[in-house]
C-alpha cells in the first residue's frame, strides 16, 4: 500500500486539515469516549471538528501525520521526545469545549497516570478510515509504516484502544495490554493501554 507522511505543518494546507478533521469527527462521533465527553449528539457533531483540529496540528508539528494519498485514512502520533505545550493545549481545548472541558481534563489526567515514562516511544493518539473503507486495510497500512519507523529506531509504540475492535486491531499489529484499563468516572467507558516492543 502506498502511504504518504505529511512532514510539517506547512504541508497541511487548510483543505487537508478540514478533510482530516471531518474524517476523524465522523469516525469518532459514536465512540464511547466522545459520547462520554460530549453527551449531546448535536453538540458533539459541532465540537468534534475543532477538537480534532488541535490534534491534527499538534501531530503535524512533530511530523506525526500519516495519511493515504486520497485522504481516506489517517493516523496521528507523536514521536519519542515530543514535548507539547500542555498549558497552550489546555487553553485551546477550553476555548473549544467550554463546559465539557472538565470531562476532557479527567481523560487527560487519567491517561497521564497510566502513560509509560520509559523507554522512549511513539504515541499513537488517533486513527480513522472513511466510512465504507473501514476494513480495507488502510489503517493497517499506515500503522505498518509507523511500526517500521519505530523498529528502525529501536523504539516502542504506545496507544490506548477505546473499543474492543481497536484492541483487536492492535493485537494483530503486535501490541499487548499494558497494565490495567483506564476507567473514566461516573460510569464512563474504559481505555485499554497497549504497548508494542521494537522488532
Amino acid at each position: 500500500m502506498s502511504t504518504a507522511a505529511l512532514r510539517s505543518t506547512n504541508r497541511l494546507n487548510r483543505s487537508v486539515v478540514t478533510r482530516l478533521c471531518d474524517l476523524l469527527s465522523s469516525s469518532f462521533h459514536e465512540d464511547a469516549l466522545a459520547r462520554w465527553m460530549i453527551p449531546d449528539e448535536r453538540l458533539r457533531a459541532e465540537l468534534l471538528p475543532g477538537f480534532f483540529k488541535v490534534f491534527v496540528e499538534l501531530s503535524a508539528a512533530y511530523d506525526g501525520v500519516l495519511m493515504t494519498p486520497d485522504g481516506d485514512a489517517v493516523l496521528l502520533f507523536l514521536p519519542p521526545g515530543a514535548e507539547p505545550d500542555e498549558a497552550a493545549l489546555d487553553e485551546a481545548f477550553a476555548g473549544l469545549l467550554g463546559e465539557h472541558m472538565d470531562a476532557l481534563r479527567s481523560i487527560i489526567r487519567l491517561q497521564a497516570q497510566h502513560h509509560p515514562e520509559e523507554p522512549p516511544h511513539y504515541y499513537v493518539s488517533f486513527g480513522a478510515a472513511r466510512p465504507g473503507r473501514q476494513k480495507g486495510g488502510l489503517i493497517s497500512g499506515l500503522a505498518g509504516d509507523l511500526l517500521a519507523r519505530a523498529d528502525a529506531n529501536g523504539s516502542g509504540v504506545y496507544t490506548e484502544a477505546s473499543s474492543p475492535g481497536g484492541e483487536a486491531a492492535g493485537r494483530r499489529a503486535g501490541f499487548r495490554r499494558l497494565g490495567v484499563e483506564i476507567v473514566l468516572p461516573d460510569g464512563g467507558p474504559a481505555l485499554r493501554p497497549m504497548w508494542r516492543d521494537p522488532r
